[in-house]
C-alpha cells in the first residue's frame, strides 16, 4: 500500500545515524501497523556509508532525506517536518518498535482529548520486555528530568490514561498546529532534552501532553558514553534557565545547582564526571542565550505560575529513587 496519499492523518518521522541493524525491523512493525492512513518521511543524519539506507529498504512511498552533515536530532526533525501538512506529526526513534495497534490507539487518545497538544507512548525496555521504559516525562521541581517508571517492572501494572509533563519523542505523536506553533524542536538542543523542552514550553502556552497507554513500542536506547553525559548535563541547564517562571527559577536555583553537582559527583567512579561537569559548565555559560529565548516564552505565557508548579514532581523521595534514570537518560 502507498502510505503517502492525499488522506493521510499523520506523518511518522524516523531520523537516523548509523542505525542499519534497526532499519529492517522497525520498517516491518511500520507495515503491520492496523491502519495506514500515515506518511514516513525517513531521515539518515550522516551516517557511515555502509550505514546508510536505500530507498529500496523503507516502506513504498516512503520519502528518503539524506544529511550529509550530522544536523542533531532536533534540527534533523524540524528540517523533516518543515512540509508536514498532515493533522498530526509522529517523531520515532530508530531503535523504537511500535507494536501493531501502536498509532491507531494514539490517534484513538488524541480525540479522546481534543484539546491535548501532545501523546505520549508507553515504551518498554526492548532487551526486557517486562520492564518499562518509559511512560512519559517527569520534571522534577529541581530542574532534573527524567522518563517516569523506567527500569519498574511492567507485569501486572495498568496504567491509566493521564496527563504528563512531557512525552519522550522516542514515540511521540503531536498536534502539527502546536508544533509549527511553537517553532519545533530547539535546534540549539542539538539531541537529548529538546523533547521535554518542547514539553515545557507546550506547558506554558496552555498546551497539555496526555499518556496513552494502549500505545505501546520497544525501545532499544542508546544507554551511556560521553556524548550523552555531555549534551544531557548541558541541556538540563538550558531546560531550565530558558522554562522555568522567574520565581520558580529564583527560589529553585540552589536545588537546581546542587542536585545537578550531586549528580555529577555520582559519575565520579565510572570515569564520566568530567565530561557531566563540562557539560553542565558550558550550559552556564551561554546562560545569556537561553535567557533571550526565555523572554519571548514567558511574555505569551498562558499559564500561571502556581499552576506549572503544580505540575512538577516536588518529592524528595522521588528524586533519590530517579537517580539511575538521569544518569541513563
Amino acid at each position: 500500500m502507498d502510505n503517502i496519499s492525499s488522506g493521510a492523518a499523520v506523518t511518522i518521522i524516523v531520523v537516523a545515524h548509523n542505525s542499519a541493524r534497526y532499519r529492517a525491523r522497525q520498517m516491518a512493525a511500520l507495515a503491520a501497523q492496523t491502519i495506514q492512513i500515515w506518511r514516513l518521511i525517513y531521515v539518515d543524519n550522516s551516517s557511515r556509508p555502509i550505514e546508510r539506507p536505500s530507498q529500496s529498504e523503507l516502506m513504498e512511498g516512503a520519502v528518503l532525506i539524506q544529511n550529509e552533515e550530522n544536523l542533531g536530532f532536533a534540527a534533523a526533525n524540524n528540517r523533516a517536518a518543515e512540509t508536514v501538512r498532515t493533522e498530526f506529526i509522529a517523531f520515532l526513534n530508530p531503535d523504537a518498535f511500535p507494536e501493531p495497534d501502536w498509532l491507531e490507539q494514539l490517534l484513538a487518545g488524541a480525540r479522546r482529548h481534543p484539546n491535548a497538544a501532545a501523546f505520549a507512548s508507553l515504551q518498554l525496555m526492548d532487551a526486557a520486555d517486562d520492564k518499562f521504559d518509559g511512560a512519559g516525562d517527569v520534571m522534577h521541581a529541581s530542574g532534573l528530568y527524567y522518563r517516569a517508571l523506567h527500569g519498574k517492572t511492567a507485569n501486572g501494572v495498568a496504567l491509566s490514561e493521564g496527563g504528563v509533563f512531557s512525552a519522550c519523542a522516542a514515540a511521540a505523536l503531536y498536534r502539527t498546529q502546536w508544533f509549527h506553533k511553537l517553532g519545533g524542536f530547539d535546534e540549539d538542543f542539538f539531541c537529548y532534552g529538546e523533547d521535554v523542552d518542547l514539553g515545557f514550553r507546550l506547558r506554558l502556552a496552555g498546551g497539555a501532553t496526555i499518556l496513552i497507554p494502549a500505545a505501546r513500542v520497544q525501545h532499544v536506547g542508546g544507554g551511556a558514553s560521553e556524548f550523552a553525559d555531555y549534551y544531557g548535563a548541558r541541556n538540563r541547564v538550558w531546560v531550565f534557565l530558558k522554562n522555568m517562571p522567574l520565581a520558580l527559577l529564583i527560589a529553585l536555583s540552589l536545588p537546581f545547582i546542587s542536585s545537578n553537582l550531586i549528580l555529577i559527583a555520582a559519575h565520579g567512579r565510572n570515569g564520566r564526571r568530567r565530561t557531566q561537569w563540562s557539560g553542565f559548565r558550558d550550559g552556564c555559560k551561554s546562560a545569556h542565550a537561553m535567557i533571550a529565548k526565555r523572554n519571548a516564552i514567558h511574555r505569551n505565557r498562558a499559564i500561571s505560575t502556581l499552576k506549572l508548579a503544580a505540575m512538577l514532581t516536588w518529592s524528595p523521595q522521588a528524586l533519590v529513587n530517579c537517580r539511575g534514570k538521569i544518569l541513563d537518560r
